[in-house]
Parts: C-alpha cells; sequence; structure tokens
C-alpha cells in the first residue's frame, strides 16, 4: 500500500519523502485536491516497471532525470538532451470590472 500526501506536504517534506522511498521501501502518492497525480517509487520499482511494459510489447515509458553536473535535464539512454520547456509566470488577479 502506498503512502498518500498532498502536493503542498510533499514540497515542503521532499527529502523525507525520498528517504521512505528509498530505506523504508515505500511508495508515495502525491496527490492535488484529494487525486493522486504522481508517485515517487524507488529505481527498482521503476526497472521492474519498464520491463513489465518491454515484455507487454509497450513502448516504456520516457524518464527525465535531473542532473546536477550538466544542469539540465538529460534524457533516459540514448535519448539527447532536450529543454523540458516548462515555465511559470505569476500574474496578479484582474480588477474587478465595473
Amino acid at each position: 500500500m502506498a503512502y498518500e500526501v498532498p502536493v503542498t506536504q510533499a514540497r515542503a517534506e521532499f527529502a523525507d519523502l525520498v528517504n521512505r522511498v528509498v530505506y523504508g521501501g515505500e511508495r508515495v502518492v502525491v496527490t492535488r485536491h484529494g487525486k493522486p497525480i504522481v508517485a515517487l517509487v524507488s529505481a527498482a520499482d521503476l526497472e521492474r516497471l519498464d520491463a513489465a511494459d518491454e515484455a507487454a510489447g509497450q513502448q516504456s515509458a520516457h524518464v527525465i532525470r535531473l542532473s546536477a553536473d550538466a544542469g539540465g535535464p538529460v534524457g533516459h539512454g540514448d535519448t539527447p538532451r532536450r529543454s523540458l520547456g516548462i515555465a511559470a509566470e505569476h500574474r496578479p488577479p484582474a480588477p474587478p470590472s465595473s
């Protein structure tokens, strides 16, 4: 069974959640508004999922890792580096119309 945690709590406790996965063997499901949006699983679990996908004849999931020394995203396997193209901008609310 997986441990569920809201995304706001996961952001604040990320290092602790990683430790639960790595050292405790747990799976962590991150939720937003009570709905699962992402899961933290061990590298061994990911390898098993990839092997199961390949055995089923499906295309395996593409994994993006952040490389601290390379300074950007690195594709899994022989996939060339690419930008994720994610950007966020805070916009204040529009003034009420009269």
